[in-house]
């Protein structure tokens, strides 16, 4: 067999390798790992140029990358570790959030419509007893996302710990690879360079979110007189939790809302429509803005979406845009679009 065979076949295998791979990954609870991996070895990397030109000596900058990946690996898990830790604290424990939510709604009776109110348990005390007995009704279920939870966190130290060697060992080793090694290693820098471009424009979505909300709360709210609570909080959530796709909104929307129902009804309405109609177009401005990062039109990522959540449920709809992505990308190197 002549090397441009051999060379054709290994592509084609990689690109069958690569398919199988991903399918794995979503079809096995993999995701959190492969982008925790993705972060560790795209923000190795952004530095590393800089070592080359300032350290020549390659033990010397094999330590220096080490270095620099034992360092974001640890920043990482400290961030993870402290996130653990502040939903087991009793600021952040799930039994005080329940005990406001059961205040707020006692408070807000008096402003509830009748038929409201039928609906609504009288005191908070009887809200406490409704939410002891559903957690009792579904201990095993509470004790299965307890485990979930934990097998997701390993996978992320792990995704983390794998994500640092690959970066270590491809910014210090020179490279002689075999046909299939070198097209494999081609899918994983394609794959790298389209999550580093969600990841970025990911970023900017969280902020343009942060903004909106904090003109409802701090601009317009304030102008019609009203004033709410942790107004700066709930705007530094927003956009912490608009880093994380899809579930990032659910998040940071049902706290505002909470906080505006300590308020008025009428208030905690008003905020949840402002921030539906603000998440129904931001549907389309992330994907315009993810579109302009990976040259795709907006319909297209809008389409990869809905397609991957039918396939995949909730795994596919966070994988969609990187995997949009990284197929655009190899077509398009491919010159076939």
């Amino acid at each position: 067999m002549s090397d441009q065979n051999k060379s054709n076949l290994s592509i084609v295998a990689s690109y069958l390798l690569a398919a199988a791979a991903l399918a794995i990954v979503l079809r096995h609870g993999l995701l959190a790992s492969l982008f925790s991996g993705l972060l560790v070895y795209s923000l190795v990397h952004l530095p590393t140029p800089l070592l080359g030109k300032n350290i020549s000596d390659q033990r010397a900058r094999m330590i220096a990358v080490a270095l620099l990946a034992a360092i974001i690996v640890l920043l990482l898990s400290l961030a993870i570790w402290g996130a653990v830790s502040f939903f087991q604290s009793d600021a952040g424990s799930v039994q005080v959030l329940m005990q406001k939510l059961a205040d707020i709604v006692e408070a807000s009776r008096p402003q509830m419509p009748a038929w409201l109110k039928e609906h609504i348990p009288e005191s908070a005390e009887a809200i406490r007893e409704m939410i002891t007995a559903w957690l009792r009704a579904h201990a095993a279920h509470a004790q299965t996302i307890g485990q979930e939870a934990g097998r997701t966190i390993a996978h992320l130290l792990m995704g983390m710990a794998i994500g640092a060697m690959a970066a270590l060992y491809d910014t210090t080793t020179r490279h002689d690879h075999k046909p299939l090694a070198a097209a494999l290693h081609a899918r994983v820098v394609n794959l790298n360079d389209a999550f580093r471009r969600i990841v970025f424009a990911q970023v900017r979505i969280a902020g343009i979110n942060a903004v909106l909300t904090a003109v409802y709360l701090a601009v317009l709210l304030p102008l019609a007189g009203i004033h709410l609570p942790l107004t700066k909080s709930m705007i530094a959530v927003t956009f912490f939790a608009g880093l994380l796709p899809v579930i990032g909104n659910l998040i940071s929307n049902s706290v505002i809302v909470i906080v505006s129902l300590s308020h008025s009804l009428a208030i905690a309405v008003s905020s949840l429509l402002f921030l539906v109609v603000i998440h129904k177009l931001e549907y389309f401005l992330n994907a315009k803005i993810i579109g302009s990062h990976i040259n795709a039109r907006a319909w297209e990522l809008l389409a990869a979406m809905l397609t991957m959540e039918a396939m995949f449920g909730l795994p596919g709809l966070v994988a969609a845009p990187v995997f949009y992505a990284y197929v655009k990308k190899e077509l398009s190197d491919g010159g076939l679009v």
